[in-house]
């Protein structure tokens, strides 16, 4: 049976691009909007996270702009204390039902479909029972979709197992009943780095764990991406990034500035790291990383026998005690750019440096306040997810090309400035601190200089 119904917007996902896009709609126009998501629940890939994975970045610049998420409270203990609080997965998941079930659906404007697969041009089905529905959608439909990465959780490993291997996705080693000999972590990304302090944290010994990592990564130290009362190290952290982007004389000497300056952080000391995900980490964190010395850098897994990993480099021996725990995932996509805004379609990319849920609410509230795509286009130009130290430097040297023609809008520049998903929103409160003064002469005197000299960067490295 097939239902026909009408909206403004149809909304593909209901992850934390779909969310945060249909928060902004909703406060600043008056559509309907309709939201058709696969998973059971609001979350996006939160609904399928392993059980101990928490944010990166503070709650407070996470999730929808009009409802907070955390109590805005600094941790006492742990890895991130002395800094606000990192929501774990329950608590988003929680945080993004009562989104759904508590601001959004009451209000009337917005319709709900889950465990539905959209097949386009209006048309999605149940995955449960024999309905299907077609939506007239009278504006746009908003594809939140086209830079889905996969969940190690939620994703086969990428490599082949043998039978009679124990091998299991991030999230299993929290549910295992049987105590392994030892550990073998296999990626190098954040979701094996979270596994390797989760043990660790345990009371697993590091010398049972073994890390498999194809690839050595920067990593972003969490000292300088704090809010409120620590937002004055968040800005020096902004006169430390461009004050090296305006010095700087290459692409390795850059890096190497914001290592000094702690900026950049990675585990090995003796390894020049090639990926650059973007992830955050806090000092406490490395030091546990440190412990672990067995550390295989032969390639990626190809295979793992009884008695042996295959990689692509060469093999090391296993055994039958031993726990493969599968972190391993192509992680963000990146497909070929499109236009964000197109007559009909919203195809959400990023289009910023940084903080994820602050750059699609604001494509909501561009969308919602602009009326052309031409200059939707203009001010949003999308780019590519970071995976190596160059797509750092464009990322950010986009944000900074683009950032001030979006403050010539008062709707974008308003809203930029008191939301709370935005950092910087706060750092007016801080200004007659001498660090945030200190900082704020420091980035006034490079901003020039460190736009000119990224692209004279960037354009070397592509040539």
């Amino acid at each position: 049976m097939n239902e026909e119904l009408e909206t403004d917007y149809l909304i593909v996902g209901a992850g934390a691009a779909g969310m945060a896009f249909a928060d902004s709609l909703l406060t600043h126009s008056d559509a309907s909007v309709t939201i058709v998501d696969r998973r059971h629940a609001p979350g996006g890939h939160w609904v399928d996270a392993y059980p101990y994975v928490r944010l990166h970045q503070p709650s407070s610049l996470y999730g929808v702009s009009s409802v907070p998420l955390g109590q805005n409270a600094i941790d006492g203990t742990g890895t991130n204390a002395g800094f606000y609080e990192l929501a774990g997965v329950d608590e988003i998941r929680a945080y993004y039902s009562h989104v759904m079930q508590r601001h959004f659906l009451p209000g009337g404007r917005v319709r709900y479909f889950p465990n539905c697969d959209y097949l386009g041009d209006g048309h999605f089905t149940s995955r449960l029972g024999q309905k299907s529905w077609t939506a007239n959608v009278r504006r746009k439909v908003v594809d939140t979709t086209y830079t889905e990465g996969a969940v190690p959780g939620a994703s086969a490993p990428p490599f082949e197992v043998a039978d009679g291997v124990h091998c299991v996705p991030a999230g299993g080693i929290a549910s295992i009943t049987d105590r392994p000999e030892r550990f073998v972590i296999i990626g190098a990304g954040k979701t094996a780095l979270d596994a390797c302090v989760w043990l660790l944290e345990q009371g697993v010994s590091a010398s049972a764990i073994q890390w498999i990592r194809p690839r050595e990564s920067w990593w972003l130290n969490r000292r300088f991406h704090q809010p409120n009362d620590l937002l004055p190290d968040f800005y020096q952290g902004m006169a430390v990034q461009l004050e090296a982007m305006a010095q700087a004389t290459s692409i390795e000497d850059l890096v190497s500035r914001l290592e000094i300056d702690k900026f950049f952080l990675r585990i090995d000391p003796d390894i020049v790291p090639t990926m650059f995900r973007g992830a955050v980490i806090s000092e406490a964190e490395l030091e546990l990383l440190r412990q672990i010395k067995d550390v295989i850098r032969l390639g990626h897994v190809r295979r793992i026998e009884r008695d042996q990993i295959i990689l692509e480099e060469g093999s090391v021996p296993t055994s039958e005690g031993t726990m493969h725990v599968h972190c391993a995932s192509k992680g963000l996509s990146r497909p070929p750019l499109r236009p964000i805004f197109e007559p009909g379609l919203v195809t959400v990319q990023p289009f910023l440096w940084g903080f994820a849920c602050y750059q699609f609410a604001m494509l909501g509230v561009v969308e919602a306040t602009l009326d052309s795509d031409d200059k939707k286009n203009r001010l949003c130009p999308p780019i590519t997810y970071w995976d190596v130290n160059t797509d750092y430097l464009s990322a950010f040297l986009s944000g900074l090309a683009n950032e001030r023609a979006r403050a010539a809008y008062p709707d974008l520049a308003n809203w930029a400035k008191n939301t709370r998903l935005n950092p910087l929103c706060g750092i007016k409160l801080y200004r007659d601190l001498p660090s945030v003064a200190d900082a704020h002469e420091r980035i006034k005197r490079s901003g020039m200089a460190a736009v000119g000299n990224l692209v004279k960067l960037v354009r070397t490295k592509a040539a």
